[in-house]
Order: structure tokens, then sequence, then C-alpha cells
């Protein structure tokens, strides 16, 4: 005779528990004292062994399933049985995505270590999905980006635009201003406030989002056991079921003679917080960060110089966009010396920094200056985390991860700069955070990188998302493309004088969008209709039935795309 499988009662306040697992198959026997489910609750997880010796007939509850206690979940008899099915399990679906970190108090726990734009996204996003979340940082809210990347760059480059623009176009478009002055202790005074104002947000939204801080580091002591220690050298342990990284990256030191302890060779922290421009600069590096800063202080009056090594600026984006970003910096008096390798840096009695390097040529080149920006990329901020002690599989501090931001170890994610082989944003960073809170939440959430976009603060803005036309090219790729210069775009005229372009790289085949590239006002917003058609995957005739408003950047997004079918209006079709 069939006999009931009951969800059990397991405490006086128990009214109803969760099937997390069913370890047995409808049609499989089962002994007495086997494990057959287990039961989750607010509190535990528990296993639930067989009462007698048999088949599990049939299972009524299923795994994820609510039921009260008491009630039949399953039946348990001979082969060939039939059971009784008229009176089924008061039975709910559970909440999906909270069920699955629902269990015990570890369990449901998640310890989250940065408080960047990796880390304070995971914890809100996964105290929204149900857990109970604990930050971990050491310094300050926002991270890099928010305190000493970003944002109080792009407060420094806001101010410059504004001064250049008065300088060099205000007369001509009827903005006579005389005397026009750079007040730089307000200016950084106005960064500090813009950046303070964010941070306290963010406390703010994690105190709204119940989620906890601790200020401390932390380093791993063992696999999913971190030490803490506190400003005052006290030390604690903390452990959880589920850990996000999120600990970022910092700047690489140039492995010079001379650079090292030498107080007039800055990154690009030091740039952000000067008392006072200098007369000059030499800005070490090509990339993002030397030339965004390159451009605020040359529009603030510093002769700078950019030394790279290689033999391009700002690889990251289609050369088309870099020939424009590069002749308009030259304009600003910006003196570049590409293939340039720094031997040394040498100080002389006056303060003025001497930074000798070697050509392509094998011939010795030197350059003076006040201040020498050193920005040649940043690296994983794992160096004090201990990964060895944790389990964790890194390249030489990066921290490699899957698609579901997951690490070799069970149960800990990374996200951000500290991981290998993606790109180093603060958007990247916080669309990872997503990620892995949603995948330790039960979603099964992936990180694509195919829509995310490059954004690049020189003068003018540039902006990149998909494939450039040298990938495309060198991929083997059937395309052609479309490009609108803003010379010819009326929005464009009114605020920089139409310098600039969109480009549009398309499958030739059907049409599909595999890259925008866009160089002037307003590149970085407009953007993210780029990578919106990458993620739609749509073709140029979609972009070119949308109707974009006039007068605005954003119709030269059309312009080009129509210019890939040699149909823009405003345009020669070349």
């Amino acid at each position: 005779m069939a006999v009931e499988v009951l969800m059990p009662k397991m405490g006086l306040t128990m009214t109803e528990g969760i099937v997390g697992e069913w370890k047995k198959k409808e049609g499989e026997s089962v002994k007495k004292g086997e494990v057959l489910f287990t039961v989750e609750t607010d509190k535990l997880v528990n296993d639930v062994e067989a009462d007698v010796d048999g088949v599990l007939l049939k299972i009524l509850c299923q795994a994820g399933e609510t039921a009260e206690c008491k009630k039949t979940i399953a039946w348990i008899g001979q082969a060939g049985e039939t059971v009784d099915k008229a009176a089924p399990p008061l039975v709910k679906k559970s909440e999906g995505s909270k069920r699955s970190i629902e269990k015990n108090a570890e369990q449901n726990h998640v310890i989250v270590v940065g408080g960047g734009p990796g880390g304070y996204v995971a914890a809100i996003r996964a105290a929204q999905l149900g857990a109970q979340v604990t930050l971990i940082e050491k310094e300050y809210l926002g991270g890099t980006c928010l305190n000493i990347g970003c944002i109080p760059t792009k407060c420094l480059l806001h101010s410059a635009e504004l001064l250049s623009e008065l300088q060099t176009r205000g007369a001509q478009i009827g903005v006579a201003a005389e005397k026009v002055q750079l007040d730089f202790p307000q200016l950084m005074a106005h960064k500090n406030e813009v950046s303070q104002k964010l941070s306290v947000g963010i406390a703010a939204l994690l105190q709204a989002n119940k989620v906890r801080k601790i200020d401390a580091s932390a380093a791993f002591t063992a696999p999913k056991v971190l030490e803490l220690t506190m400003a005052d050298g006290q030390k604690s342990t903390i452990t959880a079921e589920h850990i996000i990284l999120a600990v970022g990256s910092i700047n690489v030191r140039l492995p010079v003679p001379g650079a090292e302890n030498n107080p007039n060779c800055i990154d690009s922290t030091g740039a952000l917080s000067l008392e006072r421009v200098p007369n000059s600069m030499v800005v070490i590096g090509g990339g993002v960060i030397g030339l965004e800063l390159a451009c605020a202080y040359a529009s603030f009056g510093t002769k700078v110089t950019v030394i790279e090594a290689t033999d391009h600026i700002l690889p990251m984006l289609d050369s088309d966009l870099t020939a424009v970003g590069a002749a308009h910096m030259e304009k600003m008096g910006i003196q570049f010396h590409l293939e340039c390798s720094v031997q040394r840096i040498e100080s002389d009695t006056s303060g003025t920094e001497k930074v000798i390097c070697q050509s392509r040529h094998g011939e010795q080149l030197s350059f003076e200056a006040e201040k020498v920006l050193i920005a040649i990329g940043r690296r994983a901020n794992t160096t004090d985390l201990n990964l060895e002690a944790g389990g964790i599989s890194n390249d030489r501090g990066r921290i490699l991860v899957n698609d579901r931001m997951q690490t070799n170890v069970a149960g800990v994610y990374a996200v951000g700069d500290c991981v290998k082989g993606y790109a180093q944003l603060a958007h990247t960073a916080s669309a990872m955070g997503e990620v892995a809170a949603e995948n330790i939440c039960g979603e099964d959430s992936r990180y694509k990188e195919l829509t995310n976009p490059t954004c690049v603060y020189i003068e003018p803005e540039a902006a990149s998302v998909g494939m450039t036309e040298q990938r495309a090219a060198a991929e083997g790729i059937n395309y052609e493309v479309g490009i609108f210069p803003l010379r010819a775009n009326g929005k464009a005229l009114l605020l920089n004088g139409g310098e600039g372009l969109v480009k549009i790289i398309a499958d030739k085949k059907h049409g599909e969008v595999l890259g925008m590239h866009i160089i002037g006002p307003r590149a970085t917003d407009l953007i993210a209709e780029g990578a919106l058609a990458i993620r739609l995957e749509a073709t140029v005739d979609e972009l070119i039935s949308t109707i974009h408003s006039h007068p605005t950047i954003s119709e030269s997004v059309r312009e080009a795309a129509m210019n890939v079918e040699k149909r823009a209006i405003h345009t020669r079709n070349n």
C-alpha cells in the first residue's frame, strides 16, 4: 500500500517549506533512511529521509515549489501501484530568484569586497533580490571612478571646455568676454563637491537597500574566509557562501630611473589634486587617461607634450576618429612624439624634470617640464587580497572569470577592473556587478561585451561600440561603411563649428549594424543608439526608417546609415 510523504514541520513557527531538491526521481527505488529531498525555510536547509522502503511513485510538489507543513508532497509504494491524486498539497510557486538564497543565514549572506561602480551596484542588486549584503570598503564609496577618476576628470574637462569655448569661439558666436580667467582653486573645489554629493548619494542608496557597510580592508586567509583589518588595526574574520570581489585597479608605475619617489612625477590621482596649473607637462602614455588630462591642462594654458611608445594613440578607437582627435589636439598646442620610449627622468636644481627618451631611429630626445604625468595603464588591485590563500585562479593578479563572473571557487565572483580580459571601464564593472548578483540569486545572467561602448572625453569627445573598420577588415568580414561629417549637421555647427563625424560599419549582405563610431559634440551620449542597434541586431534600414528629431546631432546617425546605402541627403554619397 502506498505511503504519503509529507512536508515536515521542523520548528514551532514553521508553517510551510520549499522543496529545494529531490534526491530521487519518480520510478526510482528508495530505501528507508536515504535522503529523499531537501527542505528550505527562511533560516535552514534540511535533508528529509525516507520512512519506508519502496519506489518513489509520484512527486506532487516539484523543486522550487512551496507546500504547507503536514501536506502530502509525494507517494512511496510498490512498483506499478497507483496512488490517489485527488488531494494534491497546497502548493504555490516560490519567488524564483530569491529561493536559491533563502537558505541558512550563511547562504543568504553575500559579501561584496569593494565599493566602486562594480561593488556598490552588485550590493544593491543582490539586496533587491533578497540577499543580506555586507559591503567591505577600506577607503571611499564610488571607488576610483567617482573620487579620483571618471567624475573628477570630467569636472576638469567641463571647465576646460567652457574656458576654451569662450576663448576661441566666444566672439564668433556673439558672446565676447574680456579677460576670461581660470579660477583653479574653485575648479578643484567644484570637483570635490560633485564627488562628495555622489558619494553621499551612494551611501544613502546602500542604506535604503539595507546593505551593511564595514570600513575595512579584506584579505583571504582560506577559501571563502576573509580577514578584515579596520583603520585602527583591529582584525576580525568574516565568511559567506557568496563573495563578490570588486577591488578595481591602480595606476601602473613607470619602471625607469628617476620616476620613483619623485614629487614632480605624478599619476592621474596627482593630476586631479594639483594646487596650481603647471606651465608645462610631459604626459607619458597616449591612452584615454593621459589624453583626457592632456586636453584639460592644455585648455588651462599648460604646454603639453605627449610621449607614446607605440606608433599610434587611442588604439581602442577607429582610426578615422583618432585622426580627427589628434588633429584637434595638435591645434590645441599638444605635441605628440610616437614610437618614443622613456629611458630615464632627471631632475635639476630648479625643479624642472627632464624626460630622456629614445626614438625609433635610436636617437636620444629630451623633454623638459614642471610635471611629468605617468599614464601608462592600470593593473588589478589584488596584491593585498591574498588570492592564493583564497584559492582564486589569476594571471599576475588579474582574476579569471567566466561570462557569469564566476571564479574557479564555487560561490566566489569577481567583477570590474580586477578581472582579466575585459575593458577597464566603470560601466563595464557595473554591468558585471549586476550579472554576479543575479547569478548568486538564482537567475541565469551573462555578461556580453558586444554592446559595451568606449567613451573618450578628449576634445572633441569620442565614442565607439562594436567593430572598428580595422577589425572588420582583419577578420575578413564583407562589410560596408557609412560616414557623415558633422560639418553638414546644423546642431554640430553651432556647438563646435561642425568638427567630427559619425561612422557606421555594417554587414554587406544583410545590412546589420556591426559598429558605430562618433567623434564630436554629444558623442558619448549618442553612442547608446549604436549599442542598442547592435544588441537588437538592427539593420541600417531600421535606423533609416526611425525618424530622428531636428535639429540634433542624432540626425547624423541616420544620415551615416543612409550613406551606407549611398542615399544620404545632406552629404555626398561617394
